[in-house]
């Protein structure tokens, strides 16, 4: 089954770009295309896309509403942020909505097309450049939030889960995962499940965010 993707972003030139590209790819079908978030929002829940890549400037209702109804509407969608900001309020707050990856424009396209297996696949996909931007951005914000809660909401993982969540904050696949703890990927996607249940949270880089807040992210 071809990966299903829909377009959104107010530059028509940009659009019919991207989709040009895409469509030169045989497991990719550009389903849709719309110019801003209400359009979007309708076409995503008549087509149901595996994929949405999404800009942030856009007229009217604003990327970031936008997805946050997206991932309300749609939450088995993987919303791409593709944008020109390299903001890192803007990637955050995009993160803690529900957004799966986070581009840059200046992405080449062999990277893009890379980017949209692996979202699609479930992975997180961060720009490089907003990598670092994501980490200073959460430890700064987890070192002066109260330890209490964060302490709290860990008591609820088994030791398992945690280790579960520092591997997906390191942006980890199933497959890395499952060989890394020496499991099955069925077994990987249960805790996965779980842990998400468990946190009230809707997709990995939210787990990610979560991490990094909390003190549980490692390098290592």
């Amino acid at each position: 089954m071809p990966i299903r993707i829909l377009l959104v972003d107010d530059h028509t030139l940009f659009r019919s770009g991207v989709r040009l590209l895409l469509q030169r790819q045989p497991d990719f079908e550009v389903v849709a295309e719309a110019g801003d978030g209400v359009e979007g929002l309708k076409r995503a829940k008549e087509l149901k896309p595996d994929v949405v890549l999404l800009d942030l400037n856009l007229p009217g209702l604003s990327g970031l509403e936008t997805l946050q109804l997206l991932t309300q509407d749609q939450p088995d969608c993987a919303v791409i942020i593709l944008t020109v900001s390299e903001e890192a309020d803007e990637l955050g707050q995009a993160l803690r909505d529900g957004a799966r990856g986070y581009l840059v424009k200046n992405i080449d396209a062999e990277a893009l097309v890379s980017a949209i297996r692996r979202a699609a696949a479930g992975e997180a996909v961060i720009a490089d450049s907003m990598t670092a931007k994501l980490v200073e951005q959460f430890r700064g914000q987890a070192s002066h939030a109260p330890a209490a809660p964060g302490n709290a909401e860990r008591h609820r993982l088994t030791a398992r889960e945690t280790q579960i969540v520092q591997w997906l904050a390191r942006g980890a696949s199933n497959k890395v995962i499952a060989r890394e703890l020496d499991v099955s990927e069925s077994t990987v996607k249960i805790h996965v499940q779980n842990v998400l249940k468990k946190l009230n949270l809707t997709s990995r880089v939210q787990v990610a965010v979560y991490a990094v807040e909390h003190g549980l992210y490692t390098e290592e």
